[in-house]
């Protein structure tokens, strides 16, 4: 402590109501500096702001008001040296600000508090974190955009089987595979941006509940603040954690897509499927077994998938019986929120490394194609000689189980053996049998056929040429 700090002996904020000391188990229980120490960054911000507000009405002179903004830059100095010293008595982040604001700068930093409740104060506080965290996982959403299509591209004439119910369906090309994952991922960034706009309403002048008595301009807070608008109900302002619901809920859709690629990659990465190795950095080996090689990358994305989920209804579960406007028990919406975005940005990061090195065998995938992928093609080529559907489908059914019952593929079937089931059969039938021409045949847009891929590869590349950030 320098000259011109003030001792200053810390109490509760709310202390001089009561007679007594709290419990001190009430004391631990009571406390969340332990987490939302995270907000220090919003707090000096929002005190800052708030600084320069209440000058503009008269509460601090010119001089007080520099003294102020110095102290709030000497504990932003702080917390970034890691020098910042939280006492037994700060009960949260906006407790110890104040109370180290007022050792610096004496009863200037007393009078911080005039007008604003640490209702209104955490309200923004968190906004202003979600804004910060909206931002930086837009950006982590788009870098693994790019290592999509790049895979994409890299692959782009790999031909695998294609499964619906884990079962070989059609043929696919691989980067038609690769592309839903980058427009899943468009629709998650997608999402952010339309929470974003919900995110950027400030609260701070809403007070406990009623709004601040003082003539606060709270549209300059806004701006200095970077909100877009303010709270138009200071009762909804205080107790809305909507903002909140909505981006962990965007979080949980992200988690659910990237954990079903992952299980994907999982299972083709067996020795069964073989389609892909994992790199030895992403992988890790077993305690008992010499030759494991294990995708725990994928695995433990998948497992903490159910984290952000869980997280996600904890919270909704916590908002469901509140009575408006203010309760402690919105004390407990942090670390949800905290565990969910930090969850996010290590499984973007995992997933991203993992995909960008993993190999990719296309000489396997090819290998597993089956020919009775060529059923639906069988049965359209009977279609367009104008056998209705439906019948077409049964034709075809019964020449699989022929299929089956003698061994043969569909390629080895004599002439006969299709005219047996529909005179319509000719000798181009056999024709079908190229899994490039299967491909090509669904050049319809938005297909898998070549074409169609180098399409939206093209308009994948703009989209991430279009919007780098927020």
């Amino acid at each position: 402590m320098n000259s011109k700090e003030t001792k200053y002996q810390p109490e509760k904020v709310w202390s001089g109501r009561f007679k007594k000391a709290t419990d001190s188990l009430m004391e631990r229980f009571n406390q969340s500096i332990a987490f939302d120490i995270r907000l220090w960054r919003a707090d000096v911000q929002v005190n800052l702001a708030w600084a320069k507000a209440l000058a503009k009405i008269g509460v601090f002179s010119p001089d007080e008001l520099r003294r102020i903004l110095e102290g709030l830059r000497k504990i932003h100095d702080e917390f970034e040296k890691n020098e910042f010293v939280v006492l037994p008595s700060d009960e949260d982040i906006h407790s110890a600000v104040e109370r180290r604001l007022t050792e610096i700068t004496g009863s200037a930093g007393a009078r911080i508090h005039t007008g604003r409740s640490r209702n209104d104060q955490v309200a923004t506080d968190v906004r202003l974190f979600c804004l910060e965290a909206l931002g930086e996982l837009f950006a982590a959403l788009h870098s693994l955009q790019r290592t999509v299509v790049q895979n994409a591209e890299q692959h782009i004439d790999c031909i695998m089987p294609g499964y619906t119910h884990l079962q070989q369906a059609q043929p696919l090309l691989f980067s038609h595979y690769l592309l839903s994952l980058f427009f899943c991922l468009q629709r998650d960034k997608e999402r952010l941006a339309d929470c974003k706009s919900r995110v950027e309403s400030l609260p701070l002048g809403s007070g406990a509940l009623a709004g601040s008595a003082f003539a606060i301009d709270r549209e300059f807070l806004a701006r200095e603040l970077g909100f877009s608008q303010v709270s138009e109900n200071s009762v909804d302002a205080v107790s809305d954690r909507d903002f909140i619901l909505e981006l962990i809920n965007a979080l949980a859709i992200f988690q659910i897509h990237l954990s079903r690629y992952c299980e994907d990659f999982i299972i083709w990465s067996s020795a069964e499927f073989g389609f892909i190795e994992l790199d030895d950095a992403w992988s890790t080996g077993s305690s008992m077994m010499p030759q494991k090689k294990n995708p725990d990358s994928l695995e433990l994305i998948r497992g903490k998938t159910a984290r952000v989920i869980g997280n996600q209804t904890q919270l909704h579960c916590l908002m469901k019986g509140l009575p408006l406007t203010y309760a402690k028990d919105l004390q407990e919406d942090k670390e949800s929120l905290f565990d969910s975005i930090d969850t996010a940005f290590d499984c973007i990061a995992v997933f991203d490394g993992a995909l960008s090195s993993m190999k990719i065998n296309s000489d396997m995938m090819r290998q597993k194609l089956d020919e009775q992928l060529f059923a639906t093609d069988i049965a359209d080529y009977l279609v367009k000689k104008g056998l209705p559907f439906r019948e077409s489908h049964r034709v075809v059914a019964n020449l699989v189980r022929r299929s089956i019952e003698t061994g043969q593929r569909f390629s080895e079937m004599p002439l006969a053996e299709y005219r047996q089931a529909s005179a319509l059969f000719e000798n181009d039938v056999f024709s079908i049998f190229n899994w490039q021409n299967s491909i090509n045949l669904r050049n319809v847009d938005g297909g898998t056929g070549i074409a169609s891929v180098k399409k939206h590869l093209i308009r994948a590349r703009q989209l991430l040429k279009a919007v780098e950030t927020f």
